[in-house]
């Protein structure tokens, strides 16, 4: 929970409230109002400046109702507004309905913007793919909606579009969003019920899809074919350490023992650190990158803009697409080549738009276009092959498990009493295998680790 810094009292304007500054990390300050008793506003570390009222309910405790964000609603709108308040409650007015009329039947918009601030900012690791989907699937068809109108028939209605566009596992994810989204709201005294129970989940299946042996030589030609090293090397490392691409996009140069070569990931999906080892390939990039590095670097991969709000890069996602593209468009060029087909280079012509010029010369051709695209492969797949890798050169389930990171209340004791000189071992004997069937020279140059004795 935010750290709450003791209220200051001022005189509110709009040009006042627009110069007071945020409080640290993890801090929050409130500002009390001189003209209205009870009028405050609450200022998180994000910089958000939100407008309550602090007012005893007849009969109750203390109550606070959100009026507004600064910049949505001015001074004089917020003062307005708590003086309406004060005077419905002293007349008796029901908290639940003051609270549901001025706090709540907020779109769902306002809604979710209090979700992620209240609730998945401080909480969940993952609130920047909550608003990933929140912007994908629930903006348009509830962006607007007051959130007592929403009912279980439009949010049916969006599991069973998301299902129906073949992504069966994403609408489960997006209505588990929303029922969560939901389950706050009720915390909040917005709502009496929560409109997504009820609702029935798609039938999932357990993924299983990593890079074949026939694959892997493909991957290493389209990454050896992209511009930006950033992304280059973000999808190599995701490759040689097997961690979950959020990690991996986050890595601080703090977190790196050089001493053993070893990785420390300060919180994983399971809410606990890891400590991964490194393989020589891994290593001898991070080594480049950090010659590189400007100084005072906080993160392997920088953001590429100085004022991101998170610090380190985003758009892996396109570049992932790109590279899947930039490989399509090899094959496609052999496959042409080999039926006696020319294709001409375009200068500077966008990938997009040169693999549309592939797949209709391929077609004009007639040529079999059978797995020239290498389908259904994601970033988190990169981790899954890692592991794969290791169970095709003889891994145990138990080494797999400790190198990815997996736990289990089986083997979590089991788990305690591993070293990291096996996982090493296995993930560079994978490492080695993959970069064999991908063609590939093993990483030269690499300083010996030191590899003392580990309790």
């Amino acid at each position: 929970m935010p750290k709450r810094i003791e209220a200051k009292r001022i005189r509110f304007s709009d040009r006042a409230l627009r110069a007071l500054p945020p409080p640290g990390d993890g801090e929050r300050v409130e500002y009390l109002d001189t003209e209205v008793v009870g009028l405050r506003l609450r200022v998180s570390g994000s910089g958000t400046k939100t407008f309550t009222l602090f007012r005893r309910v007849r009969n109750g405790p203390p109550e606070r109702l959100t009026l507004g964000r600064f910049g949505e609603i001015k001074c004089e709108q917020a003062r307005a507004a708590a003086l309406k308040l004060i005077g419905r409650i002293a007349d008796g007015a029901n908290p639940a309905e003051v609270k549901r009329e001025h706090r709540g039947e907020p779109t769902f918009a306002g809604l979710f913007a209090e979700y992620i601030e209240r609730h998945a900012r401080p909480r969940k690791r993952t609130w920047r793919e909550d608003e990933q989907k929140y912007r994908d699937y629930l903006a348009q068809p509830l962006g607007r909606k007051k959130v007592s109108r929403i009912t279980r028939a439009d949010l049916a209605a969006i599991h069973s579009a998301i299902t129906r566009a073949g992504r069966p596992t994403a609408a489960n994810r997006v209505k588990d969003l929303v029922s969560s989204v939901f389950a706050r709201a009720i915390e909040w005294g917005y709502l009496d019920n929560n409109p997504a129970k009820g609702i029935g989940d798609n039938p999932e299946r357990s993924r299983e899809r990593f890079l074949q042996p026939g694959e892997l030589p493909r991957l290493f030609a389209a990454l050896d074919g992209e511009p930006n090293s950033n992304f280059r090397d973000y999808f190599l490392l995701a490759l040689l350490t097997g961690a979950r691409r959020n990690n991996v996009a986050a890595m601080r140069w703090v977190d790196f023992d050089w001493d053993r070569g070893e990785w420390v990931i300060p919180m994983t999906k399971n809410g606990e650190p890891q400590r991964l080892p490194l393989v020589p390939e891994a290593i001898a990039i991070l080594t480049a990158r950090k010659r590189a590095a400007a100084d005072g670097a906080r993160y392997v991969f920088p953001a590429a803009r100085a004022d991101s709000r998170r610090g380190y890069m985003s758009g892996e996602r396109k570049a992932w697409l790109r590279l899947l593209d930039r490989d399509e468009c090899a094959q496609l060029s052999q496959r042409i080549a080999a039926v006696g087909g020319k294709v001409e280079l375009v200068e500077g012509e966008l990938l997009s738009n040169a693999l549309r010029r592939l797949r209709t010369i391929a077609k004009r051709l007639k040529v079999n276009t059978d797995g020239a695209r290498i389908e259904d492969i994601r970033i988190h797949d990169l981790r899954r092959t890692m592991g794969s890798w290791q169970a095709r050169t003889g891994a145990s389930l138990l080494i797999i498990g400790k190198s990815l990171g997996h736990k289990s209340p089986q083997s979590t004791a089991v788990y305690a009493r591993l070293n990291t000189d096996p996982v090493r071992a296995s993930m560079e004997t994978a490492t080695t295998a993959m970069f064999k069937a991908a063609k590939q020279e093993p990483a030269a140059d690499v300083v010996p680790i030191n590899r003392r004795a580990r309790s």
